[in-house]
């Protein structure tokens, strides 16, 4: 990993998201091939879903609509230890999805005046789960447990057809899709599958969902924008990140497992360790050095370090620390530090905070009982990670009664004529005829 040295400068967050920049060039030809997939599918439908599987999954004559039989194997062959995971990843996503859920609230603005506010769930979502250099089950759980918890009554799930398992999905994807009482599970991968939720295949009955949801590469986050307006979408999850704030004391060892284990992902991972301790930063590029050369997807890691999207990023102090991290807005972000809960209310800007040197991306991944469904490439300043609010929509129901509508009468009168749209008062006058003679 190259270093960084920001130390001594006055820099602003436009200057701080330079020095480490993301695959912008990446994404702007990803959303290019992402546009022309999904328009592809939007008017050849099936036709174009298999010239797709066959061009990026080498899979032909694959039965894209899921059979029962093909899930019923796939949770008969599952691991034990594999399914007891699972299991328990449900039970902790549950949990950890019913917090985001608001109860309804009721406000009186005045007697016979009330706003009910509501959150209502979406009828229909489609989630996406990648498996190309990784097959997510855990993603199956991330994606299908909040919009259950949410009260979404249909879902369906794309997955890539595998070419190793005969043009099948993933049978561990399948088992955990089985485990939700998921049935309605289509062989389709990346921005295809994106597209295929957003306008329907009517010869698979593949209806439009009203959401989108699902981590993937490039191509998938870039499929979600050009459906977007089309469908809701969660945020744009592409290549993964993982940014660490670390300070003097904190263990390199530790520091570049964490980092590698995001490498692993894709070539395009984003791997960034902040530092004001120069002593830290050369023990972990040491410590990166050694663990990279023997994962089992070193070359991957190799390009994801070895990319100008990471770097170990030298600064003065924890305050222009904060600032960078803060401006970088990192999918995940770990501190590394002495008073790291303390710390944490700093951190403003990342999909997700993981505090302590015990507390790892990978347990978020997994079993934390939060969402690995983040927001990447700096989304995270403005959007949320994936949860049940993904698929509620917040509704206000208004209820006056005739007394309350003549308290607000001469104010709605009066602003509809200041903005010379007299109906609008006139519809409200209708309500109050003068007493005929």
């Amino acid at each position: 990993m190259r270093t960084i040295d920001l130390r001594g400068q006055q820099l602003s967050p436009a200057d701080m998201l330079a020095a480490v920049p993301r695959a912008a060039q990446a994404r702007a030809e990803a959303l290019q091939t992402a546009t022309r997939i999904v328009e592809d599918v939007r008017a050849h439908g099936e036709s174009a879903l298999r010239d797709q599987a066959a061009r990026f999954d080498k899979v032909t004559d694959h039965a894209i609509r899921v059979p029962a039989e093909h899930i019923a194997e796939a949770m008969a062959s599952v691991d034990p230890a594999v399914r007891t995971a699972l299991e328990n990843a449900i039970e902790r996503v549950r949990r950890g999805s019913l917090a985001q859920v608001p109860a309804p609230q009721t406000t009186d603005i005045g007697p016979g005046a009330r706003i009910l506010q509501r959150w209502q769930p979406i009828h229909r979502a489609g989630v996406y789960i990648p498996g190309g250099k990784a097959a997510l089950a855990s993603s199956v759980v991330m994606n299908v447990v909040p919009a259950q918890v949410a009260g979404v009554s249909s879902i369906a799930l794309a997955s890539p057809p595998q070419a190793q398992h005969g043009g099948r999905v993933h049978p561990t994807i399948l088992a955990a899709a089985a485990l939700l009482g998921i049935d309605e599970i289509y062989a389709i991968g990346g921005a295809g599958a994106i597209g295929a939720f957003a306008y329907g295949v009517a010869s698979l009955g593949l209806d439009p969902v009203d959401v989108v949801s699902g981590p993937g590469n490039n191509y998938v986050a870039s499929a979600k924008r050009a459906v977007a307006g089309v469908v809701g979408t969660d945020s744009e999850a592409g290549a993964t990140e993982i940014l660490i704030v670390a300070d003097q004391a904190a263990d390199a060892t530790l520091i570049a497992a964490d980092l590698i284990s995001q490498a692993e992902h894709d070539e395009q991972a984003s791997a960034v360790l902040v530092t004001d301790s120069t002593e830290l930063a050369e023990r972990a590029s040491t410590a990166v050095a050694k663990l990279a050369a023997s994962t089992a997807h070193r070359d991957r890691v190799a390009a994801a370090l070895g990319g100008p999207q990471s770097a170990i990023v030298l600064v003065d102090d924890r305050a222009m620390a904060t600032a960078f991290s803060n401006a970088y807005a990192p999918e995940h972000l770990e501190l590394h530090l002495a008073d790291a809960a303390d710390a944490a209310s700093a951190f403003t800007s990342a999909g997700a905070i993981f505090v302590g040197d015990q507390t790892p991306v990978s347990l978020g991944d997994y079993m934390a009982g939060s969402n690995h469904v983040l927001p990447t490439g700096g989304q995270a300043r403005y959007a949320a990670g994936l949860g049940a609010y993904t698929f509620l929509r917040p509704q206000q129901v208004i209820e006056y009664n005739h007394e309350a509508l003549a308290r607000a009468r001469a104010d709605v009168v009066a602003l509809a004529n200041a903005e010379a749209l007299p109906a609008h008062g006139d519809a409200v006058e209708a309500r109050f005829p003068e007493p005929t003679v």
